[in-house]
């Protein structure tokens, strides 16, 4: 999201980081939840009922419901959707690729994080593009130590995604994350080795590469939520909550619920 509370980098301590870590892994299980209903027949609108009944059954809030006028607990975004899909009564059908991006509240910190999930059968140029797209994520993440700066998280990003001919999203960036869903600093998918705020103990992120299969250019729909590419052809989008700790990144989320129903 491109939409940030405008304030200084907030470090966290030890033991916030340890309440971020559950606010995390609250959206973790829900989506691990909700990988398991990813198929065809099933409606975007069933997920996030069930996700937002999830959440509130363990003592938190769905983050984004309510947020920026957010009317859904689940931002669900299919193909050619980037990001912001609002949830629709449309079924999945066989072949589609959908990013569920999920929030949480959990006694006064957020988690954050996201998912492309295959239904049925995808073709092998799409795989590519999600598998590529997580490669990117752990390659930005393995760039959170206290030797280097914001930029060479989107450096790494950005060199890999291209090494592929893909295109990374300009528009739409990472962020700061705490008590505040879009907390400082910004962190793009793009960027110049070397630049930016150095990296520091405390900092905590969302890292989330958005990574089309054509051109980076996005627009936004009538609904003025969902972004979609201009040229209509996939994207995928993963995203992860880290946080540095003596000096190197920690994966507060986990895809692991998500795997253990794939099957992975």
């Amino acid at each position: 999201m491109s939409l940030l509370n405008k304030s200084m980098i907030r470090y966290k301590t030890a033991s916030e980081i340890e309440i971020m870590r559950e606010a995390a892994q609250i959206v973790s299980r829900t989506l691990g939840l909700v990988a398991k209903f990813m198929k065809p027949g099933t409606t975007p609108r069933e997920l996030d009922k069930m996700a937002e009944a999830y959440i509130r059954s363990q003592d938190a809030l769905p983050g984004f419901l309510g947020l920026y006028g957010c009317p859904s607990t689940l931002l669900i975004s299919i193909n050619e959707q980037v990001v912001h899909g609002l949830p629709t009564d449309i079924p999945f059908k066989d072949g589609d690729i959908v990013s569920v991006d999920c929030g949480s509240l959990y006694k006064g910190y957020y988690g954050d994080h996201a998912y492309t999930f295959e239904i049925g059968e995808v073709s092998e140029e799409v795989k590519k593009l999600l598998q590529v797209t997580k490669e990117c994520l752990y390659l930005g993440i393995e760039q959170c130590t206290t030797s280097n700066r914001i930029e060479d998280i989107g450096w790494a990003i950005q060199t890999h995604a291209e090494k592929h001919s893909y295109g990374v999203v300009r528009d739409l960036v990472g962020h700061g994350l705490g008590k505040q869903l879009h907390e400082e600093p910004q962190v793009p998918n793009y960027g110049r080795r070397g630049r930016g705020k150095q990296i520091q103990n405390g900092l905590t992120l969302a890292i989330e590469p958005m990574i089309n299969m054509g051109t980076e250019k996005v627009k936004t729909l009538d609904d003025k939520w969902t972004i979609v590419t201009a040229d209509g052809q996939p994207s995928a989008h993963f995203e992860h909550n880290i946080a540095v700790v003596d000096g190197e990144p920690v994966i507060l989320s986990t895809f692991d619920y998500i795997y253990e129903v794939l099957g992975n």
